[in-house]
């Protein structure tokens, strides 16, 4: 089971082709203080991309602050994407999610009261199958659009961020399992 479980996460959206979407939605990560970390800066790389090439309109950064004395990492990633020349017209940002699922959810909601309908999500190529999966949940219309290259490059690193990814999908999964089960039954 992991094994088949292994190989659909490393595969899925490997061959994905970004759709012309209105937003980009880039999952936050963490930051140090006003820099993004190498995963961050990854994902906001490939957003600023994805704008510049004429995929997307707006870019959504999520992510709420690690500390009381760090600006939140979607603060640090618009600033980050505006000294790339996205203007700050076409960034929006949230700062209260913390989990890939709070991520999705408030930049929805922003999206909403945006008029934006359509998106690319941004992650990591092994973060990909989960963050679709929630989206899809979320009722979101969303492609994947995972970056193109990882910060993840040992065996060992890009293994435990698997087994961590795997392990964070089972249990949304068992979890909304469970919710389901509980709204029948009851």
């Amino acid at each position: 089971m992991f094994l088949y479980n292994a190989v659909s996460f490393i595969t899925y959206g490997r061959d994905a082709e970004p759709v012309k979407s209105d937003a980009a939605i880039v999952l936050g990560a963490a930051s140090y203080g006003d820099r993004p970390s190498p995963v961050f800066r990854e994902r906001i790389n490939h957003a600023v991309w994805l704008y510049r090439n004429g995929y997307v309109t707006k870019i959504i950064f999520t992510g709420a602050r690690d500390s009381v004395n760090e600006p939140p990492a979607s603060t640090v990633a618009s600033l980050y994407a505006a000294g790339r020349g996205v203007p700050l017209r076409d960034i929006l940002g949230e700062d209260r999610s913390r989990t890939t699922e709070e991520n999705l959810a408030c930049a929805r909601d922003l999206a909403g009261k945006n008029g934006l309908k359509t998106f690319l999500v941004v992650s990591d190529p092994l973060h990909m199958k989960r963050a679709m999966r929630i989206a899809h949940d979320l009722g979101m219309t969303a492609y994947p659009s995972p970056t193109p290259t990882t910060r993840y490059r040992g065996f060992g690193s890009r293994m435990r961020f698997l087994a961590r990814e795997i392990y964070f999908y089972d249990t949304y999964a068992a979890r909304r399992w469970a919710l389901r089960l509980a709204r029948h039954v009851l």
